[in-house]
């Protein structure tokens, strides 16, 4: 099995037939960890034999690390355990928190970029790396609204998170084409001022306008194909720092795995693009 990652698609029980069978170089698979914290069961075992043809990231959606306590210690060890068992390529999550004093949220909400709150991810990270025995990715998030209170430029914090922790980061391309849009700043950039030594994976995914503001107002919704801005913002950042292994995402209007695929291929050749040139 090929452990060399170029384009890789989120894995859905819709799609566990024709992915199995997808025989494309490079290809691996993403999956929500949330969805196999379990002991067994058809889907773990659909995991397991899709494991052993193709590599699989884990790419957590609940650790809540900008939350007000540390992760959950049995959501944790669960998912130890999985990824102990399902050995990935790459595990990430998202700088984001959906649990404050004993309530869940079911979303990935935003935070004051403060001192207190680096030195609470930063811990938070640290606790989960230590646990799962390997470096994850943190995410860049998608913005909504302009929030008061921030002490530290987006991407200052992410370095400076990854220097006290040894974490990676998972460039969301979209995100950042959302948030620029929707808080005013330019996404150009945003992406040629990210750090590419620290970039351990990037994700591509669809956005819609808001239904009742429209334009005004992006959704990182994941519900639809990537929007050529996106493509274009994906292009400079390679040609910048180089392949790094991508992700399709799509959680919503799931389309046929053919359709997604086809995104893949563009992924992926985007990313040999630089190795052509470089021979």
């Amino acid at each position: 099995m090929t452990t060399v990652l170029t384009a890789g698609l989120g894995l859905k029980p819709q799609h566990y037939d024709a992915a199995l069978a997808c025989p494309a170089e490079g290809l691996w698979f993403e999956v929500h960890p949330e969805n196999y914290l379990v002991a067994g069961g058809p889907r773990l075992a659909w995991l397991e034999a899709i494991r052993a043809r193709h590599p699989i990231s884990l790419h957590g959606v609940a650790l809540s690390l900008a939350a007000d306590a540390e992760p959950d210690p049995g959501h944790l060890a669960r998912l130890a355990g999985l990824a102990h068992r399902i050995q990935p390529v790459l595990v990430s999550e998202h700088l984001a928190w959906s649990t404050w004093r004993g309530a869940y949220h079911p979303d990935l909400l935003p935070f004051p970029r403060t001192d207190e709150a680096l030195a609470r991810i930063a811990a938070n990270v640290s606790r989960t790396q230590d646990t799962l025995q390997r470096r994850i990715a943190i995410e860049n998030p998608s913005h909504y609204l302009k929030l008061v209170g921030h002490a530290w430029d987006e991407i200052d914090f992410l370095k400076e998170l990854a220097r006290r922790t040894g974490c990676g980061l998972l460039l969301d391309v979209n995100n950042v084409y959302v948030s620029a849009r929707n808080l005013g700043h330019s996404a150009d950039g945003y992406i040629d001022a990210f750090p590419g030594d620290l970039v351990m994976e990037i994700h591509l995914a669809g956005h819609t306008p808001d239904p009742n503001l429209g334009e005004a107002l992006l959704v990182d919704s994941h519900d639809a194909p990537v929007a050529p801005e996106v493509w274009a913002l994906y292009e400079r950042l390679i040609r910048r720092i180089g392949a790094r292994p991508t992700l399709i995402e799509r959680d919503d209007n799931l389309p046929e795995f053919a359709a997604l695929l086809s995104e893949r291929q563009r992924a992926d050749a985007v990313l040999r693009a630089p190795l052509a040139m470089a021979a």
